[in-house]
């Protein structure tokens, strides 16, 4: 299982975890196990078919826009970081 990293944003979508694991050999797949036992962080990570652009996703500390994307291998002691974009101040 690949382990994901959630920024304290997020946290509150997954039982307030800091850390959760799901299962799948891409990216995509991997997502899609995450929303079966967190439904509602589909809706910041991936309201529609992509990514939400206002969230920066990593494997391995490797942006997934540099990568495949949704199609992204990622193996099981892979670590996935999704971390929203910040905007404001001064």
């Amino acid at each position: 299982m690949a382990n994901i990293r959630l920024a304290p944003v997020l946290r509150s979508y997954a039982g307030g975890s800091k850390q959760v694991s799901a299962q799948g050999g891409t990216l995509g797949e991997v997502l899609s196990n995450l929303y079966q036992v967190h439904p509602s962080l589909k809706e910041q990570i991936q309201p529609e078919q992509e990514l939400s652009r206002f969230v920066n996703v990593y494997v391995n500390d490797q942006d997934v826009r540099y990568l495949q994307g949704l199609e992204t291998t990622v193996g099981a002691n892979d670590t996935v970081t999704l971390l929203p974009a910040m905007a404001g101040g001064r």
